[in-house]
């Protein structure tokens, strides 16, 4: 495959995945707004709320991100159908998960809150958010396993069009039950479960027509949905390793205050849009890694490697210059309180700095991920937790000085002890990518 050839590859599947991508931090970052005109506590609770949410979910990323894998190396083998029976079981596994995992994050919502150490305001908000959004994990969990079935077939533009249609009638929703119907943060909380729950029948609706058209089977096999539970572990323990740092994220921006910890809920949204607009080529990664492995490329896998990495750190540096220009104004957008504002805007400015080394990282992680290196990625990870708890412990034990500083120093020193933990992951993932050890090829 020729150099152009692989470029238009990569944009095929990058451009609708970017937007797809981009498309949910976007409504998150309005949900944000919407809530954080409703004052700072409830801003607060929702940074509280959403880290547990997001791990709660997040950990289950693999429903998507191995199902991408495993769906694309049975196509370039040559099986479509063999492919949509993988992504079946797969389906059947996240809505097993997904409803184990929201009757444990309602019955669980006040401890979980509770150990964030947040003010009683906060975490009343928290609560109450948590508790009704439980309802629509199990959305959320086959949300993830139906984009991966299609992103393995090579289709990213369908999960666009679900995106948007989810997240803008979310936004809708948001506006009608927290300002219409003052709900507050309860209102968010439900046009969220309502958008998740429309976005799962539609992609479900449409994956079971192409399964059905293939003859692929739609039933529940026990082997393999062991199979897919078995091959996802792996991705599970990075997950859960990567949101370990995230958390304990989280709980510092607590324990500084509840300005800090509102701001750092809007940066962190912001810092998790950007991370979705990189990770459009690492989606373009997984899925053309796994379908070039499966049919034994392995130099065609080096090239599109090579091509990715590159085009992702000039976005990353793109991306930096247009934070770092707009970090002035954004904070408008989001609060009226004017020590938040003060806050955010010196965290998005150390957010920028850090752009060009998250791309390479992102970019790498879906390159491993597509070429099913899942074990090495699980280890490297637990090793970058490790590696960043005394990071934590400084942040820790320099509280007083740090928050005395100012809630914009106590804001910088959050994302500059974050962004060494990036740079650390994309030094491991760098090394790793020049060898040949990832490189297998064939069906698995």
């Amino acid at each position: 495959m020729s150099n152009d050839d692989t470029a238009r590859q990569v944009r095929r599947l990058a451009i609708p995945a970017f937007l797809t991508l981009i498309a949910e931090p976007l409504f998150l970052l309005a949900d944000t707004a919407i809530i954080g005109h409703l004052g700072t506590t409830p801003l607060a609770g929702l940074a509280v709320a959403s880290a547990i949410l997001l791990t709660a979910t997040g950990i289950f990323v693999f429903l998507a991100y191995g199902t991408t894998a495993l769906v694309s190396r049975r196509l370039g083998s040559g099986s479509t159908s063999g492919a949509l029976a993988a992504g079946i079981d797969g389906l059947w596994l996240s809505l097993i998960l997904g409803a184990c995992s929201g009757l444990v994050l309602r019955m669980a919502a006040v401890p979980l809150t509770a150990a964030f150490d947040a003010s009683p305001a906060a975490a009343e908000q928290a609560v109450l958010y948590l508790q009704i959004s439980a309802y629509g994990v199990p959305s959320m969990l086959a949300v993830l396993a139906l984009t991966g079935v299609l992103r393995g077939l090579q289709d990213t533009k369908t999960p666009f069009v679900a995106s948007v249609a989810a997240f803008g009638s979310n936004i809708v929703l948001n506006f009608v039950l927290v300002y219409g119907l003052e709900l507050g943060i309860a209102g968010s909380a439900w046009g969220t479960v309502i958008a998740q729950t429309g976005m799962a029948l539609g992609l479900g609706l449409i994956v079971l027509q192409r399964a059905r058209a293939l003859k692929a089977p739609l039933r529940p096999h026990p082997a393999g949905i062991l199979h897919a539970a078995a091959g996802g572990i792996p991705l599970l323990v990075r997950t859960l390793a990567l949101r370990g740092v995230l958390l304990l994220t989280t709980w510092i921006a607590a324990t500084y205050g509840e300005v800090p910890l509102a701001a750092y809920q809007v940066s962190s949204t912001i810092w998790s849009f950007l991370v979705f607009a990189l990770d459009a080529l690492a989606i373009a990664a997984q899925a053309l890694t796994g379908r070039a492995l499966g049919a034994g490329d392995t130099e065609g896998t080096r090239e599109m490697t090579a091509l990715m990495t590159r085009w992702g750190r000039w976005l990353g540096v793109a991306l930096g210059l247009l934070l770092a220009i707009a970090a002035p104004f954004l904070p408008v957008l989001f609060t009226t309180d004017p020590a938040v504002r003060s806050a955010l805007t010196v965290a998005l400015l150390v957010i920028a700095l850090g752009q060009p080394i998250a791309a390479h990282a992102f970019v790498l992680d879906g390159v491993l991920i597509g070429a099913g290196d899942a074990r090495w990625l699980a280890w490297a990870q637990v090793a970058l937790l490790v590696a960043y708890i005394p990071v934590i412990g400084i942040l820790a034990g320099a509280k007083v000085p740090i928050v005395a500083a100012g809630d914009g120093a106590a804001l910088a020193a959050l994302w500059v002890g974050f962004l060494a933990f990036m740079a650390m992951r994309a030094f491991l993932l760098d090394r790793r990518a020049r060898t040949d050890a990832w490189l297998v090829t064939g069906m698995a």
